[in-house]
């Protein structure tokens, strides 16, 4: 039996109590104290996350640029020093391989920030469509991520920076700041909905930063937080979860990601001539809220017509408003807004509607 993976972290959360799970291989705290109160912390105040299972892979080399170009869906080029991208790599045939961040450092070195069960098989995918002076580099265990998320997370995170971080607006970043006396790139992005910081250090550098972080937010409200809280979070928000929003059999279209697949930028991309193709695009992720007593769950089937048009992605009853609410794939003829639909909970169908999304904003 192979052993569970460790971020630099498991000691510390074992001292605070955490209930653990087996996430993608990888051995992460699911909540500190509950799911609800984490959630809330998040929504109120702030909640610390220790994500460091995400991968990095860095891209450097004088062609750095017209490589991405050919394996993302976004815009690379409208990048410059200090920005971030948000993106998705496709297989030719339109399905997503992966969606990430793009961190452009230089004009020559980039920073993929890819999800933590999609390290190897995207590696490998760019390693096996790499070309000209193209380098790239898994630094996934190298590097440390710790997100703080929610209304107070920058004035915790100011306490113990050595620059004004108020200039760092939301998807951008800063390199090599001093942060509870490590050097850090620190980041004004998340996966909550909220405003807040994520903050990339060295591996062994992580929980003398985590437990400063904590220190200095106690009085703020701020909770360490476990991907429970972190899952309900990115949901009520809307935010799409890789292997449930987005997979290879769901086109980042499909997803809502239309937004990052640029069809008219300069260069061809890996998908582009499918995901010009209707019938590659013909089902729509929508919101959908019960109307009778039930809570729509990954992989229920979603009937409308006497047929199944769908299936529900993620769903669950959402912690801010109490409602019984899901993200489904749906065929693009049952995705206005009001129509109803029926899920297959329990062996019954239950009546539910078609609602708009982010189910939260702030």
């Amino acid at each position: 039996m192979t052993a569970l993976l460790r971020t630099p972290l498991f000691k510390e959360h074992k001292k605070l109590g955490a209930q653990f799970i087996d996430f993608g291989g990888w051995e992460l705290p699911v909540r500190f104290s509950s799911i609800k109160e984490e959630h809330e912390a998040v929504r109120k105040n702030a909640g610390l996350f220790d994500v460091s299972h995400m991968g990095e892979i860095e891209v450097t080399g004088k062609d750095s640029l017209q490589f991405l170009q050919y394996v993302m869906t976004n815009d690379v080029s409208l990048l410059v020093d200090g920005k971030v991208q948000y993106s998705a790599m496709c297989y030719e045939d339109g399905g997503t391989v992966d969606d990430l961040l793009i961190y452009r450092k230089g004009p020559d070195n980039y920073l993929l920030v890819v999800n933590a069960m999609n390290i190897r098989k995207d590696y490998q995918w760019l390693t096996s469509h790499l070309f000209g002076d193209v380098r790239l580099e898994d630094t996934s265990r190298r590097i440390a991520l710790l997100a703080i998320q929610g209304p107070k997370g920058l004035e915790i995170v100011q306490q113990l920076a050595d620059v004004n971080i108020t200039v760092i607006k939301p998807f951008t970043f800063r390199d090599n700041i001093q942060l509870a006396d490590h050097s850090v790139l620190l980041s004004r992005t998340g996966y909550t909905g909220e405003d807040g910081f994520e903050i990339y250090c060295a591996w062994d550098d992580a929980p003398d930063i985590w437990n400063k972080l904590l220190e200095f937010g106690k009085d703020e409200g701020l909770l360490p937080c476990g991907l429970g809280a972190r899952d309900t979070l990115r949901f009520e928000s809307a935010l799409p979860l890789y292997g449930q929003e987005l997979s290879r059999d769901i086109t980042p279209i499909e997803a809502g990601m239309s937004f990052a697949v640029k069809m008219n930028k300069d260069s061809e991309f890996l998908g582009k001539d499918a995901l010009r193709k209707e019938n590659v695009n013909n089902r729509k992720l929508v919101g959908i809220e019960m109307k009778e007593r039930g809570i729509p769950r990954h992989g229920y089937k979603v009937f409308a017509d006497e047929k199944q048009i769908g299936v529900v992605t993620t769903g669950t009853q959402v912690p801010t408003t109490k409602r019984n609410v899901g993200l489904a794939l749906v065929d693009k003829d049952y995705c206005m807004l009001r129509t109803e639909v029926e899920v297959h909970i329990r062996n019954k169908k239950v009546l539910a509607e078609v609602v708009e999304i982010p189910f939260y904003q702030i």
